[in-house]
């Protein structure tokens, strides 16, 4: 370790070093914010002192309940104000918070009550029927505690404790815990596994609070913004916006259910500034009704992520209004970690080539410190020729510190020093990333790679698709050809031959689907197309 000639005395000690987390942007709000609006949902509006206030109640009440710190407090939760509260609520007490999605089947949630050994879980009326189950087929004696939503019409069954009475018999004045070491453990969020079983990955207090100052930049956010909930919370904690928002003295809209009026709703209602969403997410306001829309002349930003949005997406949503800008990260990277931060110059360049320069992923965000392509292999960079692919890598203090009692795992995704994402991508000669497809997803036909990508790109120019999804179909001749699934826009058409023909227009024919299907396509609840799914049709056409 280097140091000067004479540092004695130069030691840490508690004036000069502070573990990081992100429970000290709220101590703070209570005292430079405490009168703002922190939290909307309906009626309910809450004040930044009221929020410190009840979640230092709801860390006394689950205190009270036996939990300890180091333990894990589960939640089966839309994005409602409990689930907001729960992101300090927990960590304050030392335990960790395990946000369960709230799509997952019986027997997920039963693994991840006993994986993770859940010793309490706040649910959601809606979902009380699932927690019951998975509790039983898990054998576990956790503790259900339930949060009834009485603005979204799900009252409470009578059956458990309830949420507000343990936020009432708590004690506001209780001590919190904050962490001796920034490596402590924050939270524990599942991955949304297709094969096998999910893996816990595990986030500590250091990465969050980074994550939360990154992010406030590369969003250009200024004092007291308004985010609206769209990416749950269960999702990488909603890409730890929860965390920064009092920081900020911002104000979270919490968002129940995803749709086209709500969002506009809410645009017109309470100003939003910023939300995040997946591609789909996008889609579904480029497209929605006239009566739906509402008009605004403020500006919001907006994050997109979870698959690369096409040139398309990105050009109707900005026709709205909105300033659209793609990220990328991943469940075991605290949600984004990348922006496609658009350049001075991109201004002039015809529209085809700036959206399709805005389509990437771009470059590394401010809590970075490596975000690379590398050789399969040599784990060497890639020449930056947008030609030649490689495996997306990425080192910092926003990485994961690992996969819960998997330690197999947790070695294999940092083999060669840094977290591999099994993501392929080509970068640019000006260095931005481009993503071409998941290690799994690619589709070799004749010899020849197929990125489903790209295909994807293309179909989402034709002004009949709503959404679509390319998989590899077996193949005789080829050993596997593109398969498209396509979903319409309600109330056009198009026939499998004008698809087709669409792309060749646009592709090499190697490139091009020789299969259309018309269906809806099935989604997980972050609005990721569940290509594991339509691979199963397609072998079996």
């Amino acid at each position: 370790m280097a140091h000067m000639a004479n540092e004695t005395g130069l030691d840490k000690n508690h004036a000069n070093f502070v573990p990081l987390t992100p429970l000290s942007h709220l101590i703070r709000a209570r005292e430079v914010f405490p009168d703002q609006e922190a939290l909307v949902y309906g009626d309910i509006r809450r004040t930044w002192a009221e929020f410190h206030d009840r979640a230092t109640r709801l860390g006394a009440g689950l205190r009270a309940l036996g939990v300890q710190p180091g333990d894990v407090v589960s939640s089966i939760l839309p994005n409602i104000p409990a689930a907001a509260e729960a992101h300090f609520g927990v960590p304050l007490i030392g335990a960790v918070l395990n946000a369960i999605n709230i799509r997952l089947d019986v027997d997920t949630v039963a693994y991840i009550f006993d994986h993770a050994e859940t010793r309490v879980v706040l649910v959601d009326s809606q979902f009380i029927a699932l927690a019951e189950a998975a509790k039983q087929k898990s054998g576990s004696d956790l503790v259900i505690v339930e949060v009834p939503d009485d603005v979204a019409g799900f009252p409470a069954t009578g059956r458990y404790p309830l949420y507000e009475d343990l936020i009432a018999d708590g004690d506001p004045a209780m001590p919190w815990h904050m962490p001796t070491d920034e490596w402590e453990s924050l939270s524990l969020n599942y991955t949304s596994g297709t094969t096998g079983k999910p893996k816990g990955v595990v986030y500590h207090h250091r990465g969050a609070y980074l994550n939360t100052m990154g992010t406030a930049i590369s969003w250009e956010m200024s004092l007291r913004p308004r985010l609206l909930t769209i990416v749950p919370l269960f999702h990488c904690n909603g890409w730890c916006h929860t965390w920064m928002m009092p920081m900020l003295g911002g104000t979270i809209v919490c968002c129940r259910d995803i749709t086209a009026k709500a969002i506009f709703d809410a645009i017109e209602s309470e100003k939003i500034t910023h939300f995040g969403g997946a591609p789909i997410v996008l889609n579904m306001l480029v497209n929605a009704t006239e009566d739906e829309k509402k008009p605004f002349s403020h500006q919001i930003r907006v994050f997109t992520a979870g698959a690369a949005p096409s040139p398309a997406t990105i050009k109707g949503t900005e026709a709205l209004g909105f300033t659209v800008m793609q990220v990328y990260g991943l469940t075991e990277t605290y949600g984004h970690m990348s922006e496609c931060l658009e350049q001075p110059d991109w201004s002039d360049l015809p529209a085809a080539a700036r959206y399709a320069k805005m389509s990437r992923i771009g470059v590394a965000q401010p809590m970075v410190e490596g975000f690379d392509v590398v050789d399969m292999d040599s784990r060497e960079p890639v020449p930056r020729d947008a030609a030649t692919p490689g495996e997306v890598i990425i080192r910092g203090n926003t990485v994961m510190k690992g996969y819960y009692k998997n330690p197999e795992a947790t070695a294999e995704a940092f083999d060669g020093g840094a977290f591999r994402s099994g993501d392929i991508a080509v970068r640019h000669p000006d260095g931005y990333i481009q993503i071409t497809d998941r290690l799994k997803d690619i589709i070799i036909s004749g010899g020849e790679n197929v990125s489903t990508i790209e295909v994807e790109g293309v179909l989402m120019g034709h002004d009949a698709v709503n959404l679509c999804a390319v998989v590899a179909r077996p193949d005789e001749k080829w050993g596997e050809t593109p398969c498209a699934f396509v979903e319409l826009i309600e109330g056009k058409t198009a026939t499998e031959a004008e698809i087709i023909g669409f792309c060749r227009e646009h592709l090499a024919g190697f490139k091009c689907p020789k299969t259309v299907v018309f269906q809806e396509l099935p989604k997980t609840s972050t609005g990721k197309i569940q290509k594991f799914e339509l691979r199963k049709i397609a072998r079996a056409l």
